[in-house]
């Protein structure tokens, strides 16, 4: 897959993986193996799926291509919040609204789920209550608005709605309309995160193995996973790879795309101006489709993400091209310099619902993908629901499994330019609004 090789070069730059220390390395396979459930993935989903079916007493061993937290786990934006990356009318359209009732309802479970474990496992990843959700139009403002009064109204999720008159008191920036605030949901150091979460679960008796690729997998009553190094025989087996599964499962990959996502984090800026600019502490996202978001670090620098690349493409002068865009939501910023500036790949699915499931000619073979830029929150319930199907009882993982997904049109060739189109097609309307 030709964009591995801009997201290693991506992933150096981090200022995640400067700020957070490797305490344990996890030795690559050697040899064969047998257990109960095989993890392909050391991303956030693999690890929390691991930690699970720990605690139920399977035996359990996760393959990792690069190191954990390699991909998106390490270095997103950061931002814990409620709900998917699609609205919620996707999912009333698809299951009815009760048990989109039931969905949402396992998004919220999934931020009380952060800071459960936060707690058991002693993870100090500087968590931060609250989310900002803001719009850059009074178009934006009444859609923004509007969705808040539907979660109220028919999910019973209050979050508090703030007008413009009102907003220098959570946010001092000139761009924005109107907000709304959720106290529940909230931000993180994603990176010391999953280092915590893959401690956990090696804690566990979990047995983690970095720089061991899957090569492929031969689906039979106990599947059989082939890697340079080794072979893993297991009684059912997680594909937690995403877009890094590279052509582990091909019938998975048309169903999702791989999207470049870039943040920069500025030079420290001190307390006193980190609480002026954002005086509630809250992490923000617009809601445009191509959106941006940002939050302050514990350290008072400004993580600030609104760059992404749909042809896989790096953006050219990214560092000075994100500056600019954190300068017009901050002005007081405008001389502010870049410390560190990466990016990386999630993996978006058609209609960006999450797509999990088991494969058709492998119903031992359990997936999850489609996170679709939402999955910091979600992943860790997606592993417990997961978990929960390995174990017996499927009926919160085939809710999920329930929702249908298309492949990506155009085929191999064509589905990259074709999204690139579509994008700038919602970037044309965001701009227009």
């Amino acid at each position: 897959m030709h964009f591995l090789s801009a997201d290693l070069e991506l992933s150096r730059h981090s200022y995640y993986a400067t700020t957070a220390v490797r305490e344990a390395r996890y030795p690559a396979l050697d040899g064969d193996a047998d257990c109960d459930v095989a993890i392909v993935g050391g991303g956030l989903a693999g690890l929390s799926a691991a930690i699970e079916l720990a605690d139920r007493g399977f035996s359990v061993r996760l393959l990792e291509t690069h190191e954990v937290g390699f991909g998106a786990s390490g270095r997103n934006g950061g931002q814990a919040i409620h709900g998917l990356a699609c609205d919620q009318a996707e999912i009333e359209s698809q299951l009815g609204l009760d048990e989109a009732r039931r969905v949402f309802g396992m998004t919220v479970e999934a931020l009380d789920l952060i800071r459960a474990r936060c707690q058991r496992f002693g993870i100090d990843c500087d968590w931060r209550d609250g989310y900002l959700g803001v719009a850059t139009s009074a178009g934006k403002a009444r859609e923004l608005l509007a969705g808040a009064d539907h979660l109220q109204s028919a999910y019973g999720y209050p979050m508090q709605r703030i007008a413009r008159a009102d907003l220098p008191q959570w946010i001092n920036s000139p761009r924005y309309h109107a907000a709304v605030h959720d106290p529940r949901s909230g931000h993180l150091h994603p990176l010391k995160y999953t280092l915590g979460l893959a401690r956990a679960a090696a804690s566990l008796g979990v047995v983690i193995h970095e720089g061991t690729a899957v090569a492929s997998i031969t689906p039979s009553e106990r599947p059989v996973l082939h890697t340079a190094t080794g072979r893993i025989t297991a009684r059912q087996v997680l594909l937690a790879g995403n877009v890094y599964l590279q052509g582990v499962a091909p019938r998975l990959q048309a169903r999702i795309m791989p999207v470049g996502t870039y943040i920069v984090a500025t030079q420290p800026v001190g307390a006193e101006l980190a609480r002026q600019l954002i005086p509630c502490g809250a992490a923000v996202c617009d809601n445009n489709f191509v959106l941006d978001y940002f939050r302050f670090s514990a350290d008072h620098r400004l993580l600030y993400g609104g760059r992404v690349s749909y042809s896989t493409t790096t953006p050219a002068n990214l560092a000075a091209s994100m500056q600019a865009r954190l300068a017009h939501t901050f002005p007081p910023l405008a001389g502010t310099k870049i410390s560190h500036a990466w990016g990386g790949f999630v993996d978006i699915s058609m209609n960006r619902a999450p797509d999990f499931g088991r494969l058709p000619d492998a119903p031992q073979v359990y997936y999850l993908q489609g996170f679709s830029g939402h999955g910091l929150a979600l992943t860790g319930l997606a592993g417990r629901v997961v978990a929960e199907a390995m174990a017996g009882d499927a009926g919160r993982f085939d809710t999920f499994a329930r929702l249908k997904h298309r492949a990506f049109p155009g085929g191999r060739l064509l589905r990259t330019p074709a999204l690139v189109l579509g994008m700038a097609c919602y970037r044309l309307k965001d701009a227009l609004a």
